[in-house]
C-alpha cells in the first residue's frame, strides 16, 4: 500500500513538471520502481532522481523516463519499440505497459541477467532482451517504429538510424557526459527531422 501511495505522489509530481500523456502517467503509476533498485535504496525509489544500479550505471530519473516515453508517443501510438540500454529494466517495464512488444539490448552481462529475471518475475512477458553492444541495435529484427536510447553518445549511431522505419521516431541523448541534449529524430521517407527536447545527463553509450 505504501508503494502504491508513493507511486501516486510521483505521478502528481510528474504532472506538475508538465507530463500530460495519460498513458505515460498510468505506466509510471503502475510500475513498481522500488523493485528495480537495490533494497538499500528502496526508500528512495519514488523520488524524482536517478539512482545507482552498479557497474557505473544508473536507473534514470522518473521525469526523464516519462519525457522520453512521451516523446515517442507524440508521433502516435506504436506496437513495437527497441530500447538501447536495458540497465535496471525500469524503462523497459514502463514501455511494456504502453505497447505490445519491447525489444531491449544491454551490453553489461550482470545487468542483462538481473533485468531479465526481474521482468519475467513481474510478468512482463512482452519484453525480449539481448546482450549486445547497443550501438549496433538489433538489425535482425528491424526496422523499428520507435527507438529509445538510455545512454548518451557523441552522435547518433549510424546503425540505429538505419534501423528506424519510415515514419519512425528515435529519441537519444547526444553530447559529452553531463552536457547532453535529448534529441528526437523523425524519419519520413527519405526526409529526416531532428529536434532538441532539452538538456539531460546520461551515462555514456559504450561501444565495443
Amino acid at each position: 500500500m505504501t508503494s502504491e501511495r508513493n507511486r501516486k505522489r510521483l505521478v502528481s509530481r510528474l504532472m506538475e513538471e508538465g507530463i500530460v500523456d495519460q498513458r505515460v502517467l498510468r505506466a509510471i503509476g503502475t510500475v513498481q520502481r522500488h523493485r528495480f533498485v537495490d533494497e538499500a535504496l528502496a526508500n528512495m525509489a519514488y523520488r524524482d532522481t536517478a539512482l545507482p544500479i552498479g557497474h557505473g550505471q544508473t536507473i534514470s530519473q522518473p521525469l526523464i523516463v516519462a519525457r522520453m516515453t512521451e516523446a515517442l508517443l507524440e508521433a502516435g501510438p506504436f506496437e513495437r519499440v527497441l530500447e538501447v540500454g536495458t540497465g535496471s529494466g525500469y524503462q523497459a517495464a514502463v514501455l511494456a505497459e504502453i505497447t505490445d512488444q519491447v525489444l531491449t539490448v544491454e551490453r553489461i552481462r550482470p545487468l542483462y541477467q538481473r533485468a531479465g529475471r526481474l521482468l519475467r518475475e513481474l510478468g512482463y512477458h512482452n519484453v525480449r532482451l539481448r546482450q549486445s553492444d547497443g550501438s549496433w541495435g538489433w538489425p535482425q529484427l528491424g526496422p523499428f517504429e520507435r527507438i529509445v536510447v538510455t545512454a548518451g553518445g557523441s552522435q547518433i549511431p549510424a546503425a540505429l538510424r538505419d534501423q528506424l522505419a519510415p515514419g519512425g521516431v528515435l529519441v537519444i541523448p547526444v553530447g559529452p557526459p553531463g552536457r547532453q541534449e535529448l534529441v528526437r529524430l523523425s524519419r519520413q521517407g527519405t526526409d529526416w527531422h531532428e529536434e532538441s527536447l532539452g538538456l539531460v545527463s546520461f551515462v555514456p553509450l559504450v561501444s565495443d
